[in-house]
């Protein structure tokens, strides 16, 4: 189940450098001009666990499987992208094909790194990339709302696209349709402004535990749910170290976590997202679904044809396979459980599935 986050920004706010972080990579080139990643770049991160280390352990599995989250390295955009700026009109066509948007926001001073405004202004900076979207936006909904277009659209997607119209003319808060509509019915509509956003302040070293005056302006006026403090400079150097090195590293500029880690976790969260696991002595392993995913469509993510022949869920809670040591004894004491095609998978379930084929 393929999940993908983009990484959009200005040209030279450091996305290709925290690209090259997350996936440890140099596939991006972090070079010091606009517009040196032209095509998207694409990458699939592990997203961590500590359960399934766990699982790993107590099932004595031969190998461990992450489940993944991709990030879309897109080029900078910048004011007049919507008008084919820069190659904006390409730019903004790759944002479209992704599910969240990580917004990557420049916060810190530098005479090497050349910066496309005059001066450093996040919120600006942020404004110009959203109303940048929103532009994209309106012309594509005007399009869909020509009188030939219109009738290849179904009632939902019409009433979804007549409201965003409202809401962009009007300069109402576009975010407010996040309400009258689901994710999916959303999602279907391929907006850009809809889709759901992280707000990653990149920051020096000496910002990187207590932020800086552009961060709390920021922060201010956009809150800190959504918004992550990263140095990417610094995770790009911490992602060259090995693991002692890595740790001594992180103590001494006080990092308890790598901010790539967190970046990986609110985006699951954001995405709203949930982790089932499998665990056997072949493999314990980690599988993506949505939220409030009912049994057998937990049971096609492994395979069609588990979905298709559903029978029943043996079922055991995180905490109760672990307290008692694995599948076996969670049997034997009572604490597995057999669950049909109406059950909703939760988070941690450890699953072996029953099927006909």
């Amino acid at each position: 189940m393929g999940f993908k986050c983009g990484i959009v920004g200005l040209p030279n706010v450091g996305k290709s450098t925290l690209f090259n972080a997350l996936t440890n990579s140099s596939k991006a080139q972090a070079e010091n001009f606009p517009f040196c990643t032209i095509d998207p770049n694409i990458g699939v991160v592990p997203v961590p666990d500590d359960r399934l280390d766990k699982l790993v352990s107590i099932s004595n599995s031969k190998k461990k499987i992450n489940t993944t989250i991709s990030f879309v390295d897109i080029a900078g955009l910048v004011k007049g992208a919507s008008k084919g700026e820069g190659l904006g009109n390409k730019f903004l066509s790759h944002i479209r094909e992704v599910d969240a948007i990580i917004h990557m926001i420049r916060c810190f001073d530098s005479d090497d790194i050349q910066n496309v405004n005059k001066d450093v202004n996040p919120i600006r900076d942020l404004e110009i990339i959203e109303m940048e979207m929103k532009l994209a936006d309106l012309d594509s909904i005007e399009k869909r709302l020509d009188k030939k277009n219109k009738k290849n659209l179904t009632i939902n997607e019409l009433k979804i696209l007549e409201t965003a119209l409202d809401y962009i003319n009007n300069n109402k808060n576009i975010d407010l349709l996040n309400q009258k509509y689901s994710k999916r019915e959303l999602h279907q509509t391929s907006l850009l402004s809809t889709k759901p956003r992280l707000y990653v302040c990149n920051v020096d070293e000496k910002s990187i535990s207590d932020g800086n005056n552009y961060t709390k302006s920021f922060i201010s006026k956009f809150g800190e749910k959504n918004t992550i403090l990263i140095s990417a400079d610094i995770e790009n150097q911490i992602n060259q170290l090995e693991n002692e090195e890595k740790i001594n590293y992180m103590k001494v500029i006080g990092l308890k976590e790598t901010g790539l880690n967190n970046l990986i976790k609110k985006g699951y969260n954001l995405l709203e997202l949930e982790t089932f696991f499998t665990s056997g002595p072949e493999e314990s392993r980690a599988w993506t679904i949505p939220k409030n995913c009912l049994a057998p469509n937990a049971a096609g993510i492994i395979h069609t044809d588990f979905e298709k022949g559903f029978i029943r869920a043996e079922t055991i809670d995180y905490e109760e396979f672990v307290k008692n040591n694995g599948w076996l004894n969670s049997k034997n004491n009572g604490k597995m459980r057999l669950e049909g095609k109406d059950y909703i998978v939760k988070d941690g379930d450890i699953l072996n599935f029953r099927f006909n084929t």
